[in-house]
């Protein structure tokens, strides 16, 4: 069992394997009491040696275990700021970092989940694999201008991504002792974690922090502080509330339940708590940042999945086989959450003529899928690869196609099913229902491991195991695209990115 001397006092992990392993080392004080609603402080010194063998605290959450792979939530504290290490050796290694930010719409999950296990990724690539614990919810994600934090710049919201800049700060003064090399630090995230992701290239706070970065179905995400207000005005009322600073004394099981209700409202719509533009701690709307070059040094890796939204359609059982009007109807109140006054018939229609050009017959779930996992995801996606690339010539992007077994194939190459072939963990219990099995997904998985890989050590993702990837341009939109039989095209599904030009402001 190694002993690590950090910054703040001495920690001892485990041996598991070929790896030394830390779980539940603080990188940031309690956020309780009058730090609730407040940017992560340094956490306290300790004395002695504090135990890293168990995961600390899921940040505090009202999200069910997942029905596909039975992931439950663990014990929920919201002393949850800490962080966990797989590492092949505690020397002065210099190895590549990859610290993963987890996924969960901004309100669920933890770096503790066994789908994030960093031991498969460590052991092959001889790197280091961080995951991340971070504020959800109300507690991470209100925002509010009498919130603001003077001792964070004025902060006045972010409070979930500013924990993950305190963790990259933690990983620049610390993680050298872990066999790691501070100045070679890649993120990589999968949705509310991929937003994060993209959202860290742009926030002056994280500038320098890390050196390459990886966004999984994660567009850049930045509500307006307007909106953000009308949100939190919302939560204030179902708790009786007069101001946003009453809300640091509110019992965590109250917060918990009035989170639940206004969730539950605006469930199929959107995400109402996430990262706002609120002038101090994220300046710009991150696609502008982007477009503006902001993170122009920072090599970006990005993707989305084929089928990201069948994951959110078979909640609702009568969504499993919809007729067209129930379609148009969900498709409609997708569109208004996201302010787009546009004919919901009319890009049906533009979609059915993109994926049936004959005029065959089309399952009316398949274009509900198809228009909403471009709406949320891939356009987002691919209008901050176009953007950056303008800047940053070593941008790539993929798609992953493979397909689930799970529910009789009804979800496609849905929203998170790359996550278990990225670290290498379709040995995990229950997984193989979920994301498949035998030779040809231990071959993607391998695939995929050696390009994320490859992409942390030198921002190079391409390998002797897949076709040479060509970085993303304008002007050929050259994808990777992951799958049972990986290759390469240009310019995948193009008439309906090119539609959204036309919709989207």
């Amino acid at each position: 069992m190694a002993r690590v001397e950090t910054v703040f006092g001495t920690v001892q992990g485990v041996r598991e394997g070929a790896l030394e392993v830390f779980r539940g080392i603080p990188y940031a004080r309690p956020p309780v009491g009058e730090l609730r609603l407040r940017a992560p402080r340094p956490p306290e010194p300790w004395a002695g040696v504090r135990d890293a063998a168990r995961f600390g605290p899921w940040a505090p959450q009202n999200v069910p275990a997942s029905p596909l792979t039975g992931d439950a939530p663990g014990a929920q504290d919201e002393d949850c700021l800490t962080l966990n290490i797989w590492t092949p050796g505690v020397d002065d290694g210099r190895r590549p970092v990859m610290v993963w930010i987890h996924g969960g719409g901004f309100t669920g999950g933890s770096g503790a989940s066994a789908l994030y296990g960093g031991g498969p990724l460590a052991e092959r690539g001889d790197v280091v694999v961080l995951t991340v614990n971070y504020r959800l919810g109300i507690l991470g994600f209100l925002a509010h201008p009498e919130l603001a934090d003077e001792e964070a710049g004025g902060a006045r919201g972010n409070w979930g991504l500013l924990d993950q800049v305190a963790a990259l700060g933690w990983v620049r003064d610390d993680i050298a002792a872990f066999g790691g090399d501070p100045g070679n630090v890649t993120i990589f995230g999968e949705s509310a974690g991929g937003m994060s992701v993209s959202d860290l290239l742009v926030m002056p706070s994280a500038r320098g922090l890390f050196h390459r970065a990886i966004s999984q179905s994660g567009p850049p995400s930045g509500m307006t502080m307007a909106r953000a207000e009308e949100h939190a005005a919302k939560l204030l009322a179902e708790l009786g509330l007069g101001t946003p600073s009453q809300l640091r004394s509110v019992p965590l099981e109250a917060l918990l339940e009035a989170q639940g209700s206004v969730l539950s409202s605006r469930a199929g719509a959107g995400l109402v708590l996430v990262p706002v533009v609120d002038g101090a701690s994220m300046p710009v709307a991150p696609l502008e940042a982007f477009v503006d070059g902001s993170a122009e040094r920072v090599p970006f890796m990005v993707g989305t999945n084929r089928d990201e939204a069948k994951l959110f359609m078979v909640a609702d059982p009568q969504n499993r086989d919809p007729d067209e009007d129930l379609v148009l109807r969900r498709l409609e109140r997708g569109l208004a959450f996201d302010g787009i006054d546009r004919s919901t018939a009319g890009i049906v229609d533009a979609y059915r003529r993109a994926r049936a050009p004959r005029g065959d017959p089309i399952d009316p779930r398949e274009l509900w899928s198809a228009v909403e996992s471009d709406r949320m995801f891939r356009v987002g996606t691919l209008r901050a690869a176009e953007a950056h690339a303008r800047h940053q010539p070593d941008t790539y992007c993929y798609l992953f196609n493979w397909e689930s077994p799970a529910m009789g194939g009804a979800l496609g190459a849905c929203h998170a099913l790359e996550i278990p072939f990225v670290f290498g963990n379709l040995g995990v219990a229950g997984m193989d229902r979920f994301a498949g099995s035998g030779p040809g997904a231990l071959g993607l998985s391998e695939q995929m491991m050696e390009a994320w890989i490859g992409f942390a050590r030198s921002a190079a993702p391409s390998h002797r195991g897949i076709p040479e990837w060509p970085r993303y341009e304008e002007g050929s939109r050259s994808t990777m695209v992951f799958g049972p039989a990986t290759h390469v095209e240009d310019a995948p599904m193009e008439v309906e990115r090119a539609l959204w030009e036309e919709v989207l402001p």
